[in-house]
């Protein structure tokens, strides 16, 4: 009985968190600013990467997915890349700013799906 008792606390403590989303901010480059606190930083791969993500760190550029900002903010990440990781990629990070540089918590890297799963412009027009 008390097994069925934790076992309903812990699946509904999981639900609230997986709907709650954990409770870190999402912020695009142009809102990062001065924050110091843990982010999830959403914006689209700009320029070349740089570096090894298994050595030194992987180095890119995020700039907004959305908007007039033309912002970018330098990004270290260390970890598994995702294969569909490339310049023009939405992607997400995890992590924290550090002397103007976004320092990602190693494995923390999404991409967002591709744009092949949007409708076409065709068949917005049809």
């Amino acid at each position: 009985m008390i097994a069925l008792a934790v076992a309903a606390a812990l699946a509904v403590f999981l639900l609230y968190t997986s709907i709650a989303g954990g409770g870190n901010p999402s912020v695009a480059p142009s809102d990062l600013g001065a924050r110091s606190e843990r982010v999830q930083l959403a914006g689209v791969v700009v320029g070349p990467a740089r570096g090894d993500a298994h050595a030194a760190g992987l180095r890119f550029r995020l700039r907004d997915i959305d908007g007039p900002s033309r912002a970018t903010v330098a990004v270290l990440y260390t970890g598994l890349v995702p294969d569909l990781f490339k310049p023009g990629r939405h992607i997400v990070v995890t992590g924290r700013l550090r002397n103007e540089v976004f320092v990602a918590e190693r494995g923390s890297m999404i991409t967002k799906c591709p744009s092949k799963y949007s409708p076409s412009r065709a068949s917005e027009k049809g």
